[in-house]
């Protein structure tokens, strides 16, 4: 078992990618704190996986404290952290003449300080352990679809802070920082985004070949896969490190002319 022994808290994994994680983890060999705010579907997760392996949180991060009392839960329950997944997200369309200064602030404060107060409030332990933070972002983070101008902004945010972090806390604590972006997930929140914009229950078997050339949308699982290597011994001392999760090279591709995205 590759995370054999080691307490790993997943942000946001009540659903999607970081339900994927928490699941991908605890059969790995690892106990995990489930957090988010779903509090049914937690406590569903939390059943699936057994008290003995799985604990529940529920609070939203940008409270004040709320990244302390993760840290501090975490120990009580387990008596050690080993690693960290920043997972949890605000995912919302938004442009320049639709955004105000309130709602880009939101998305800043959820998807890149949020993140930064958790490793904050988490390295005096991870510290002890040689432990590890794994930030899940975007391939959004490069530029953004049109309509995504403020998230996009904050996962490129955070993707500084992961490249920064990760020589820094290294060097000086032994703890490595490094980072996912996915690109086209099928998560439960994105099916329901599809749906709610009107789209058929047999949309994800019409994608254009351009934005799914496989004829699918990546599984949360196959990110989750992906996840256990950074938490593991086995990537070392690799740190400061950026990985593209997508079907095909994001930065620079130049899609037909008669595609459409869904």
């Amino acid at each position: 078992m590759r995370l054999k022994d080691k307490v790993v808290v997943v942000t946001g994994s009540c659903t999607g990618i970081g339900k994927a994680i928490v699941r991908r983890c605890v059969s790995e060999g690892a106990s995990v704190i489930v957090h988010g705010l779903q509090v049914s579907l937690g406590e569903s997760l939390v059943d699936e996986l057994g008290s003995d392996r799985a604990a529940l949180l529920i609070e939203d991060l940008t409270n004040t404290g709320a990244p302390e009392r993760l840290v501090e839960f975490a120990i009580q329950k387990f008596g050690r952290l080993d690693a960290i997944v920043n997972n949890a997200a605000m995912i919302a369309t938004g442009t320049i003449q639709d955004t105000s200064a309130e709602r880009f602030n939101e998305f800043i404060r959820i998807n890149t300080l949020a993140p930064y107060l958790l490793i904050r409030a988490a390295l005096p332990e991870l510290s002890v352990r040689r432990g590890s933070v794994l930030n899940i972002g975007s391939v959004n983070a490069y530029c953004g679809e049109s309509n995504l101008l403020p998230y996009s902004v904050s996962k490129g945010a955070l993707m500084t802070m992961t490249r920064n972090l990760g020589d820094t806390l290294l060097r000086e604590e032994g703890v490595r920082v490094n980072q996912i972006n996915p690109g086209w997930v099928l998560t439960e929140a994105e099916n329901e985004r599809k749906r709610a914009e009107g789209l058929g229950d047999d949309w994800v078997g019409q994608l254009p070949k351009d934005y799914a050339p496989s004829g699918r949308i990546i599984q949360p699982c196959e990110i989750a896969a992906a996840a256990v290597y950074w938490l593991s011994d086995e990537c070392g001392p690799i740190s400061g490190q950026v990985v593209d999760l997508e079907q095909y090279p994001f930065i620079g591709r130049n899609p037909q002319k008669d595609s459409t995205i869904l």
